[in-house]
């Protein structure tokens, strides 16, 4: 792609909650980087840009309903980094402006239904051009995505052997802001749970197997020998599991994963009476929840007590929130490996700030080292457009990021 793009990053959404913090994330991690900050109101943007004085970046005016304004956008840049949910709603016209211009894009969506549609609409045409289109690059899907392709690997490289199933177990500390709570309630008004309880809804066709049965989304609690503990139902599970699917599937052929691998993930929850306890409470929780979720004048009620879009845990609940994202992969022969991704920081906010700035950062910086090499590209996951690349930036940037001795 040219140098001669004005930008490297244009931070699309930029005024919004997790916006704001792309953009402060980047006037203080970025020297040297050519930047901009995007979205539909010229005046809020301006009074953004105001804020980095040592480092002001450009401003892009473009609605997400305009495709000229979109085409334009994406014709000044080599990354396009977007916040703006819901994706289904607003992201769809950047996305195929980003295409169209050989423009590589990431965001924080976890609208697996959208993303289907991305790759249905794009992903031949992004392929056959060496263009990247990476959704997912928040806490949705990053340390399960990344975690593990990282287990895998390690299987590969330490013991010479294909991983057949790695389980990951999360825990988590933080809060919800506006745009996450909209993209859920806009969700499920389109209707689309079917497609979102599909296990295999973003595999490439053919690669679903014939019985999805032992890959459905886990509904109770159980106790867990290997994690030592008593785990539930993950919530962000039903999102996560889709992208690491699709990167199996995408690397078919490079001796990572077997053919019948296999993929969960949980809420890792606590030991003893208490643990089966709580367990069972919060896998009773979600069933609930969900059900109650399902019906509009229940989400109307609901979303009066979600923070509106903008809004968002304060800087002190940020700080103070945190996540470890556990992993337990087995091999072919039985050769058993560990992982772990965590860090500081609030999950949804804080540590997605940093996923998708780091991803957007190796886009634009590290082009030559990115896996398939060059001219590689279509609708991908983290792990496949990303891999070693986005792993020693995130430990740069202070994160855990680690396949763990053995």
């Amino acid at each position: 792609m040219s140098r001669t793009r004005p930008f490297d990053v244009v931070l699309y959404g930029a005024t919004g909650f997790v916006g704001r913090q792309t953009a402060r994330y980047f006037a203080e991690q970025a020297a040297g980087l050519r930047w901009a900050v995007a979205g539909r109101s010229a005046t809020k943007l301006d009074a953004l840009r105001a804020g980095f004085i040592a480092a002001a970046p450009g401003v892009i005016v473009a609605d997400a309903g305009d495709a000229a304004a979109l085409d334009a956008l994406a014709a000044q840049t080599r990354v396009v980094l977007s916040t703006a949910g819901p994706f289904a709603r607003y992201g769809s016209e950047l996305v195929a402006a980003c295409v169209r211009r050989g423009t590589h894009y990431v965001d924080i969506t976890g609208e697996t239904p959208w993303v289907r549609q991305l790759i249905d609409r794009h992903h031949a045409a992004a392929a056959k051009s060496g263009t990247r289109i990476v959704p997912g690059c928040g806490f949705d899907s990053v340390p399960s995505d990344l975690g593990a392709w990282l287990v895998a690997s390690a299987l590969r490289d330490r013991h010479g052997q294909r991983c057949t199933s790695v389980k990951a177990c999360f825990r988590v500390r933080g809060g919800l802001n506006g745009g996450t709570a909209a993209s859920m309630l806009n969700a499920l008004d389109e209707g689309v749970q079917g497609q979102v309880d599909d296990p295999f809804l973003l595999n490439p066709a053919g690669t679903a197997p014939a019985d999805a049965a032992s890959h459905r989304d886990p509904a109770g609690a159980l106790r867990d020998a290997d994690f030592d503990a008593w785990l539930a139902p993950f919530v962000m599970g039903p999102i996560n599991t889709r992208v690491v699917r699709r990167s199996a599937a995408l690397l078919a052929g490079s001796g990572l994963y077997a053919a019948d691998f296999h993929y969960q993930e949980y809420a890792r929850i606590g030991r003893g009476a208490s643990g089966a306890l709580t367990a069972t409470a919060v896998a009773v929780g979600m069933a609930a929840g969900r059900s109650a979720m399902a019906l509009a004048p229940l989400r109307r009620v609901a979303a009066r007590f979600m923070p509106a879009p903008g809004e968002g845990p304060s800087e002190r609940a940020m700080n103070s929130g945190s996540f470890r994202c556990e992993l337990f992969g087995v091999g072919e022969r039985g050769s058993v490996q560990r992982g772990r991704i965590a860090g500081r920081g609030d999950p949804g906010n804080r540590a997605t700030t940093v996923f998708v700035c780091e991803s957007a950062l190796a886009l634009a910086l590290d082009a030559k080292r990115l896996p398939g090499g060059a001219r590689f590209g279509g609708v991908l996951t983290p792990a496949t457009a990303l891999g070693a690349v986005l792993a020693e930036r995130l430990r740069a940037a202070g994160m855990n990021v680690e396949p763990l001795a053995q």
